[in-house]
């Protein structure tokens, strides 16, 4: 018996748009994806312009936030993934972003 194994290869992103409700990314095979905010609550708790910070991370399979230390691949986006990010780990960055602030 063999097997093989399908590699699944996904668009890249060519820009993002972030509201304070949705993020949605234009993928380069012509199709869009919009998610809920809510899905990323670093993002969800950025200012406008923390929002409107992002990078290309990976040739364009992901998207960087410096400002709020969130990134987000394209697979995850596709897939419907939301954050991974724990609980507490969430509650630490608030934390630690209302001491900055």
């Amino acid at each position: 018996m063999s097997s093989s194994v399908i590699k699944t290869t996904f668009p890249t992103v060519l820009s993002v748009d972030v509201t304070e409700d949705s993020l949605a990314a234009a993928l380069a095979d012509g199709r869009s994806v919009t998610v809920p905010l809510a899905w990323f609550p670093r993002l969800l708790h950025a200012t406008p312009a923390e929002r409107n910070h992002w990078q290309l991370i990976g040739i364009g399979q992901g998207i960087h936030w410096p400002d709020v230390d969130e990134d987000i691949s394209v697979e995850n986006l596709l897939t419907g993934q939301p954050s991974g990010e724990s609980g507490d780990s969430f509650a630490k960055w608030l934390k630690a972003r209302a001491a900055q602030g």
